[in-house]
């Protein structure tokens, strides 16, 4: 006859995972890694008892969740909470299958002796994706406790958010947690010396960049980002750094595909979807269409776009739409560029690069959207037409083009900036008086017929976009 679990070793694991019951401390694992930029967001998220909210804490495999919500645990000890009303669940552990989290709540309880209160407790739910229907226990506990905080994790976060929209109107509130940005990179480092704040000209006033001291070193710090720099445990792991595919593309990669995906939407050959995205992987940055996906990888157009939903979700992958000369959407998505999230991934899948490798155009561009992608209220476009392309545009509320970006690894541009033809004549059709350029070394603003070209080296340009979208959410 199959057993169950006996319940002693569900409280002895609860046990196990809540050291701070008997320590008050978290683990020094945890609380010698340098919090993300993001905590005091989600801290501020997470204390805030004032409303009956669940908080979702979304976002790609290993870059920094759990770590997060450990130092979430130790800002609590820190205010004084009562060390035995913080508990801690990972839900991935086998030993808690099957189990809704309303027993697992009441279990955590009884394992502290205090099974009858059930009021002012803080109850983090790790990986909360490996509980079927985990959205509809998670609504029932906020709705049956209406006087404790739940925050829960997840890897896939696309699908959870659907479910957290679906399932939790009223009663989530998610949080997306980006892998890492090149200003977190650099300042996890104590490398923030390296840049200083700077004023540029645009248009009537001024605009605020950074320039690097060193600019040789932070380039070559932005490469070194390039190739690993997404996942926190990459930056201060020498082995990590010295074997990126270990980590990133078995831990990371092939757990997504060949286990996250698969389980949550049933996909049966795993390998299409495997050989789909290792194509996106390696041409990251390029245009594509589903008529062209659908004939080399021979499956059918519906499949395709809903394989690359799902990449989505998992957030492995941004996709984005295309817009005229005129700056006009078009009715069809027949074309569009795919990017990766985290430029890390294609190093790990193939090789790493070097400043001077064919691939590090495409992937200057990839780690300079990366930086967008995390801004909420953000949409980024990019311009194409018949005799021409734009790397990058953002539209008004009104769907009008109000600034444009060229996104090159080059110095040559600075000296030739008439070459920008296709740029030029995007920013006359719309009217746009200024645009930005990026270059591998220098900063400069070049006036070609009554339209302000700024260049800025392509990394201070990372580096600020990250640090602006952290400051502006």
């Amino acid at each position: 006859m199959i057993k169950d679990v006996a319940k002693s070793q569900v409280l002895d694991r609860i046990r196990f995972e809540n050291p701070w019951w008997l320590t008050n401390e978290i683990d020094p694992f945890y609380s010698e890694m340098p919090e993300r930029a993001y905590f005091n967001r989600f801290k501020n998220l997470a204390n805030d008892v004032s409303v009956t909210r669940a908080v979702v804490l979304m976002g790609p495999r290993r870059i920094g969740k759990t770590v997060m919500l450990y130092h979430w645990v130790r800002n609590l000890l820190n205010q004084g909470i009562d060390a035995r009303k913080i508990i801690f669940v990972t839900i991935e552990n086998p030993i808690y299958n099957n189990i809704g989290l309303d027993k697992i709540f009441e279990y955590a309880r009884e394992a502290i002796g205090n099974v009858q209160d059930v009021s002012d407790w803080y109850v983090i739910f790790d990986e909360i994706q490996y509980l079927k229907n985990w959205d509809v226990h998670l609504k029932s506990l906020v709705d049956s406790y209406r006087n404790n905080k739940f925050v829960v994790s997840g890897s896939a976060a696309a699908a959870l958010q659907y479910k957290s929209i679906e399932s939790g109107a009223g009663r989530f509130s998610d949080f997306m947690l980006p892998p890492i940005t090149f200003y977190e990179f650099i300042n996890m480092q104590n490398l923030g010396y390296l840049v200083k704040p700077v004023e540029l000209p645009w248009g009537d006033n001024t605009v605020s960049f950074f320039e690097s001291s060193d600019i040789k070193r932070f380039n070559k710090l932005f490469v070194e980002y390039i190739n690993i720099g997404g996942y926190p445990e990459a930056i201060f792991s020498e082995a990590i750094r010295k074997n990126p595919d270990r980590f990133i593309r078995q831990d990371v990669v092939d757990k997504v595909l060949l286990r996250d995906l698969p389980s949550l939407y049933g996909i049966a050959d795993v390998q299409d979807l495997n050989t789909l995205f290792t194509s996106i992987a390696y041409n990251s940055g390029q245009e594509f269409s589903l008529e062209t996906l659908s004939k080399q990888s021979g499956s059918p157009k519906n499949t395709i776009k809903k394989y690359l939903a799902y990449l989505e979700a998992a957030f492995l992958i941004r996709i984005v739409k295309r817009i005229d000369q005129s700056g006009k959407r078009f009715k069809r998505d027949n074309f569009f560029k795919i990017y990766l999230t985290n430029p890390a991934l294609r190093s790990a899948l193939f090789s790493p690069i070097d400043s001077t490798d064919e691939f590090m155009g495409a992937m200057a561009e990839t780690a300079v959207f990366s930086q967008w992608m995390h801004r909420q209220n953000f949409t980024p476009y990019y311009a194409r037409w018949s005799r021409g392309e734009v790397d990058m545009v953002g539209l008004s509320n009104n769907l009008i083009p109000t600034w444009a970006l060229e996104i090159k690894w080059s110095d040559k541009y600075i000296n030739e900036p008439t070459k920008l033809k296709s740029l030029l004549s995007f920013c006359t059709d719309n009217g746009l008086s200024q645009a930005l350029v990026t270059t591998i070394n220098f900063h400069d603003v070049k006036t070609i017929s009554k339209i302000n070209l700024t260049f800025i080296p392509c990394s201070t340009y990372a580096y600020t976009v990250g640090l602006n979208t952290i400051n502006r959410e």
